[in-house]
């Protein structure tokens, strides 16, 4: 008997979901939700010169809209500051605060315990061979017009988160 695709695309639906379940129940105990903590953590990552809210789409995807309303959010709760870039005025950069850098560690334990939930039981061989099918799904989805970001520019972001 085949193999019903339709519900490995949903189970792979329910895992992104169960994720932000996760990560929101996580980073309630700082009064972030997980998207403001990825978001977070990504400009922690590059706070010696700061990133953009471009750099940051280009990273994970999300409209620029939605990454403006977590933006507001980090900056209304003083975690993220926005500085004119010296070479384009009309570039943004962020920078942490000293309160999103007090954090850091919260977010970086935080993260890697879901890692290790979500990947408890499987072999190194396992975790890069699913690495492999994960981006070629994305490569497929690409190629048929889902995403205009690069695959192997999200996998080598999301290898840092």
């Amino acid at each position: 008997m085949p193999l019903d695709r339709t519900d490995l695309a949903s189970a792979n639906r329910q895992i992104g979901i169960q994720l932000e379940l996760q990560a929101n129940r996580v980073m309630a105990r700082r009064e972030l939700t997980g998207a403001q903590g990825r978001m977070l953590l990504y400009i922690l990552q590059h706070s010696d010169t700061g990133t953009s809210l471009t750099q940051i789409h280009d990273v994970f995807g999300y409209s620029k809209a939605a990454l403006s309303a977590i933006l507001k959010r980090l900056r209304e709760k003083g975690y993220v500051r926005v500085e004119p870039c010296a070479q384009d005025d009309r570039r943004k950069l962020l920078f942490v605060t000293e309160k999103g850098r007090q954090v850091k560690a919260f977010l970086d334990q935080a993260f890697r315990e879901s890692c290790d939930q979500l990947y408890q039981g499987f072999s190194e061989v396992e975790l890069v061979q699913l690495k492999r099918f994960q981006q070629r799904m994305l490569w497929n989805l690409n190629q048929a017009g889902g995403s205009q970001h690069s695959t192997m520019e999200n996998s080598k972001e999301e290898d840092a988160l």
